[in-house]
């Protein structure tokens, strides 16, 4: 079953600033999150609600809604700032 993927407007912006070798992976993660929203080596984040994976250096943290068949990407950025 396909999950829908929705990007907050925030990690849009955050994506746009992310220099182009990088974005595609980041892209093409973001886009697979659709057909399998717990990939392996995804994370449940303790502290705060979502999930993260890794692209390299750079970190996605999203939320799953099973009901709604829906992954929302909520935050895009480098290993060193996106926890802040």
């Amino acid at each position: 079953m396909k999950y829908a993927v929705l990007i907050l407007r925030r990690a849009q912006k955050e994506l746009a600033n992310i220099s182009r070798e990088n974005f595609d992976q980041i892209r093409d993660a973001t886009q697979e999150l659709g057909d399998n929203p717990r990939p392996e080596g995804c994370i449940k984040l303790r502290g705060r609600d979502g999930w993260r994976i890794r692209v390299g250096n750079y970190r996605i943290v999203y939320e799953i809604d099973d009901d709604q068949m829906s992954v929302t990407v909520l935050n895009i950025g480098h290993r060193r700032d996106i926890y802040r």
